[in-house]
């Protein structure tokens, strides 16, 4: 995949797909890429899916009282899940010589934590979105009370079910100590909860600060618990969290480009979302050099772990499909 920032006039038409310029890089990243390419990365993420969806589906089961679970399974289980955080802390456990076994539990705690915050993102009193993947969003359902109290409920049960299913034989309990230790941060008053207070109450300029904690934290997060769980070295971590940072805020500038392609071509249906984002702040042109930026910056990060070979593709994939969207799942 090629990013190329062009001149972008008022009356701008995205391509279908976008380009940005491929800078010159080492030998060991053209091979890499090489190999991406030829990388089944749909077939990888669609079978994760599955093995994730069906975990996720024993994980909550139904329990008195049943209206907070059944509010919990709504989101949690709620069709069109990417399932994008599960798949990279997989994808980045096995890079290091991890059994995805040991990844499934910490998995499955990335995406009740994720649903937790798109359910208490969406209430009224915070980005106040009615819907959510072309479904009615938690709340809409439920009710904003029984919506607060499955996203409560979610973020202890993804530690919980940490510590109660990775295996002992595969993952040290120092190793899960620091997984716990990074999920919490992460949806902490440094974490998320920051991203989406400024979101709220930030000036124009916050832009930068919250879409790295609203979405890049998550990234973040999901490579590295990958990569502890697996052992890696605290170099290594180090460049999976700036990896998992620059591919999560990545992914959403360029929903965000793409959304304002659809609004400019739907006119009637265009409807103005609360929050900050580099098109709504800057304008297109300017989110499509950050989103070059962050492309090249996940990328070099990338070429740090040329010594563990095919084993990197799927990371390299990520970023790939994070601009191209060449496939639907």
């Amino acid at each position: 995949m090629a990013f190329s920032v062009v001149s972008t006039p008022a009356h701008f038409h995205l391509p279908k797909k976008l380009t940005f310029r491929i800078r010159c890089c080492a030998a060991s990243s053209v091979s890499t890429r090489s190999k991406s390419t030829r990388f089944d990365l749909k077939t990888y993420w669609t079978t994760l899916i599955a093995d994730i969806n069906h975990k996720l589906n024993e994980a909550v089961p139904v329990r008195y009282p049943e209206l907070i679970y059944e509010s919990m399974r709504y989101s949690v289980l709620a069709d069109g899940a990417k399932r994008a955080s599960p798949v990279m802390c997989v994808a980045a456990c096995e890079l290091f010589g991890g059994d995805r076994l040991a990844a499934f539990p910490t998995a499955c705690a990335l995406e009740m934590v994720h649903a937790a915050s798109l359910i208490h993102d969406d209430l009224p009193c915070m980005d106040d979105d009615p819907s959510r993947r072309g479904q009615p969003s938690n709340h809409t359902v439920y009710g904003e009370d029984m919506a607060i109290l499955a996203g409560d409920a979610l973020f202890p049960l993804g530690f919980q079910h940490i510590v109660s299913n990775t295996p002992s034989d595969l993952v040290p309990e120092a190793r899960l100590l620091r997984v716990i230790t990074e999920i919490a941060r992460t949806v902490g008053s440094t974490g998320m909860a920051a991203g989406q207070f400024l979101d709220l109450e930030g000036g124009p300029n916050a832009v930068e600060f919250v879409q790295e904690k609203k979405f890049g934290e998550m990234g973040e997060c999901s490579a590295v618990c990958g990569g502890l769980l697996a052992g890696a070295e605290d170099e290594e971590v180090d460049r999976l969290r700036r990896y998992g940072r620059a591919v999560g805020v990545l992914y959403q500038v360029v929903d965000d480009i793409l959304e304002e392609k659809k609004n400019r071509k739907d006119e009637n249906e265009k409807k103005e979302k609360k929050g900050k984002s580099y098109v709504k702040v800057y304008g297109v042109e300017k989110a499509l050099e950050v989103a070059e930026k962050l492309r090249s910056q996940a990328k070099q990060e990338l070429d740090g772990f040329e010594k563990y070979g095919d084993g990197v593709v799927p990371l390299h994939s990520f970023v790939d499909y994070a601009v191209d969207r060449s496939f639907s799942l």
